[in-house]
């Protein structure tokens, strides 16, 4: 590529922090900004941000990554695009004021309100399983518990849509982002007044919608003076952090699966139909007018580092810890009749149950550290395989080809674990900050570089690959006798965990020493 070519701006502004990247045509990242957001916890099982932090992390982070570069290559940034933490919202004023806290996608508060209105009905209209995810819900908790928060909001609206405005001085969303908050007729891509009305929101106080990487409009000069630019630069519409990740791994086509191993474990295909079947969540795709069938587990990359946190090496303060990793290791796949069931923060795919419980199950004597950690990752996989196995049977769509992303990537376990589970090679994406790529992937085919506008065409030319993890055939029928064990167990302990929610509902927990305030 040459040094006349066009650099982009992408952002991804994410539940721990926001980072903006530079990258150049070919999805090397020149330049990286970053900055932390605080999570607020006010009461066990909450979740929620500063609204303003959405923006000053992400105004600093792009300043901060621009500053890296030459007087040259800031010249050469033509455009800009943002991915955003889904379902997360906040109520604002037309000035951009907040009206209270940003409720995050893994705030699990509106369990009852998922209870009342969740259905199969709205499910398939929203293309959202009643979970704990879905915005609907906890602007449904807001609606009923903080009256008169969302009526007198001038805009209720996400992450995404708020950034733009601060970007633009104009309220504008993408069909990828909006999708998220579970208000949309997701078939027809549009709002749906029935859904509206269960979250207690109305169409006016929307943001207008584009489709991902139309053009939006000239970022404010006043906004361009704080980063040092003086030239021109576009804003792209965006999508969700999920899709971005497919777009940035290239899996543009209906057989490859992207697998965000982050905080939550994230796996989707592209479809060009719509499509809704029991295991999975359909999304709005990161191209236009196709759509992303997802599957989900909230707990995720959450769930090892809880337990390094808890219970690993207190100077590593959760990091990966090598000496753990190494013990899990040396277990056999099973540890000899230990299973976990992963369900710390509810359970999405497969079963769709918000007051769902962890268990681990089989304790012998002889289990240690070692055999928790490795159960804790074997049980992340066979739900994920278990859930792979449902989608493909419900589309008709073989997967051939795995591409990894996240934190977990780091994790040769890990990644031979999934690999192992699911029967899949699993290949590494280069790129860490891959939903970010995914940004920079719609806002670099903006500008026509690799002779089209096409979204797939860029993300073609921009994806990067590392090595792949082969599945060892020797454990296939191990881990499909353990996941046959694991999926009795849910059925088994449902009606104990739901009685456990009962009892937690009317004896909650006082202590919060463990809940950073």
């Amino acid at each position: 590529m040459s040094t006349s070519d066009p650099l982009v701006i992408a952002v991804d502004s994410s539940t721990t922090s926001s980072k903006a990247i530079i990258v150049d045509p070919e999805g090397k990242v020149l330049a990286l900004g970053k900055r932390e957001i605080q999570l607020k916890q006010p009461k066990s099982g909450y979740g929620e941000h500063d609204p303003e932090a959405w923006w000053n992390s992400t105004n600093e982070a792009v300043a901060a990554a621009i500053s890296h570069l030459s007087d040259a290559d800031k010249e050469r940034i033509v455009a800009m695009g943002v991915t955003h933490q889904r379902e997360t919202f906040a109520p604002f004023k037309e000035d951009g004021t907040p009206l209270r806290n940003g409720i995050l996608w893994l705030d699990i508060r509106a369990a009852d309100q998922i209870k009342k209105y969740g259905s199969q009905e709205i499910w398939e209209l929203s293309g959202k399983p009643a979970d704990v995810t879905p915005a609907i819900y906890k602007m449904a908790w807001v609606k009923e518990n903080e009256p008169g928060v969302l009526e007198g909001a001038d805009r209720v609206v996400n992450v995404h849509a708020y950034l733009v405005y601060k970007l633009l001085g104009e309220w504008k969303d993408s069909v990828a982002c909006a999708d998220s908050l579970g208000l949309f007729d997701i078939a027809a891509q549009k709002y749906d007044q029935k859904l509206l009305d269960i979250a207690g929101v109305r169409e006016d106080q929307m943001a207008e919608l584009s489709k991902p990487g139309e053009v939006l409009g000239n970022i404010q000069e006043s906004v361009l003076d704080q980063w040092g630019l003086t030239q021109d630069v576009v804003l792209v519409a965006g999508l969700g952090d999920g899709q971005a990740a497919g777009i940035g791994a290239a899996a543009v086509d209906p057989e490859v699966l992207y697998m965000n191993l982050g905080t939550a474990v994230v796996a989707g295909v592209l479809s060009n139909d719509y499509a809704f079947g029991p295991v999975y969540r359909t999304l709005a795709g990161g191209i236009p007018d196709t759509f992303v069938l997802e599957l989900l587990q909230s707990s995720g990359a959450f769930l090892p580092t809880w337990y390094r946190t808890a219970f690993g090496n207190p100077e590593l303060g959760g990091r990966p810890d090598p000496e753990l990793e190494r013990i899990a290791t040396e277990r056999t796949p099973g540890s000899g009749g230990l299973v976990t069931l992963p369900y710390w923060n509810a359970v999405q795919s497969p079963y769709w149950d918000p007051i769902a419980r962890g268990a681990v199950v089989g304790w012998r004597g002889s289990h240690g550290r070692g055999s928790m950690y490795r159960s804790i990752l074997e049980a992340i996989g066979l739900e994920m395989a278990r859930s792979l196995r449902g989608m493909e049977e419900g589309t008709g769509t073989k997967v051939t080809t795995v591409r990894a992303m996240g934190g977990g990537v780091r994790s040769p376990l890990w990644r031979q674990i999934m690999a192992d589970t699911t029967g899949l090679p699993i290949t590494a994406c280069v790129e860490d900050e891959i939903s970010a790529l995914g940004a920079g992937v719609l806002a670099m085919a903006s500008t026509g570089v690799h002779g089209d506008t096409s979204i797939a065409t860029a993300a073609k030319a921009m994806a990067r690959f590392g090595d792949v993890t082969e599945p060892d055939d020797s454990k296939k029928d191990i881990y499909a006798e353990l996941g046959e064990i694991q999926g009795k167990l849910y059925n088994a302990l449902k009606e104990s965990t739901h009685e456990l929610h009962a009892f937690a509902t009317k004896y909650p927990d006082a202590e919060v020493a463990d809940v950073e305030e």
